[in-house]
Formats: C-alpha cells, sequence, structure tokens
C-alpha cells in the first residue's frame, strides 16, 4: 500500500527518465491527472493517456531533446506528514523562473505562473525543474 500516490508517482517518473525509458505507467487519480496536465502544459513530458478498467492505469509518455532529458529534477514539497501552503505573493519560483512549482489551489492545480496571474495562493505540491 502506498501512503503518498503523488510521491509515488514523481518517484516512477524520475526513476523511469534517469533510465531513459520512452513511457512510464501509473495508477490513475484525478489529482495524479491534474498534475500531469500542468506537466504536460509546461513542457515537461510529451503526452499522457488514461486508460479505463479494472485496473486503471495512465500511460505518460517522456520527452527527450535529442539525447537530453527535458526533465532535470523532480521533487515533492507538501507531504502527507507536512502540508506547506504559500499566499499568492509569497508562492515560490523554481531556480529564479526556469522551473515550476506545481500548485494545488481553489480553482485546481496548477503551475507557480499561473496561480500568481490569478492571484491564488495554496499548497505547493512539488517542483519540477
Amino acid at each position: 500500500m502506498v501512503n503518498d500516490p503523488i510521491a509515488d508517482m514523481l518517484t516512477r517518473i524520475r526513476n523511469a527518465n534517469a533510465m531513459r525509458r520512452e513511457t512510464v505507467v501509473i495508477p490513475t487519480s484525478s489529482v495524479k491527472t491534474a498534475i500531469l496536465a500542468v506537466l504536460k502544459n509546461e513542457g515537461y513530458i510529451a503526452d499522457f493517456t488514461a486508460t479505463d478498467g479494472v485496473k486503471s492505469e495512465t500511460t505518460v509518455t517522456l520527452k527527450y531533446n535529442g539525447n537530453e532529458r527535458v526533465i532535470r529534477g523532480l521533487k515533492r514539497i507538501s507531504k502527507p506528514s507536512l502540508h506547506v501552503y504559500a499566499k499568492a505573493e509569497e508562492l515560490p519560483q523554481v531556480l529564479n523562473g526556469l522551473g515550476v512549482a506545481i500548485i494545488s489551489t481553489s480553482k485546481g492545480i496548477m503551475a507557480d505562473r499561473d496561480a500568481r496571474k490569478n492571484k491564488l495562493g495554496g499548497e505547493v505540491v512539488a517542483y519540477v525543474w
């Protein structure tokens, strides 16, 4: 049993990226799908497709620039044991704006740029660079 399914998803992506796999399969949930949508919109993954059935899974297609990895790092910030929140004015910048902080707001999960633009704070889920 996995206590933190988001951390499990990020670890699977991180491990597949380190081994230069083309795809990685993860269990499906609505929160994971929203995080994957942010990663796709920001250009860190190529695509993802969810399958329904007895065992619903999502296949994530990783993105590479030639032989270079697009995802350099993935870090889970807010954990079940310690939730990290930030106000709209205090949202973190990852690598001075080169990376993306994934924020869970009252309007859904979004990138830090979108949350700043909409003046929304929330829980800091993860950093991607």
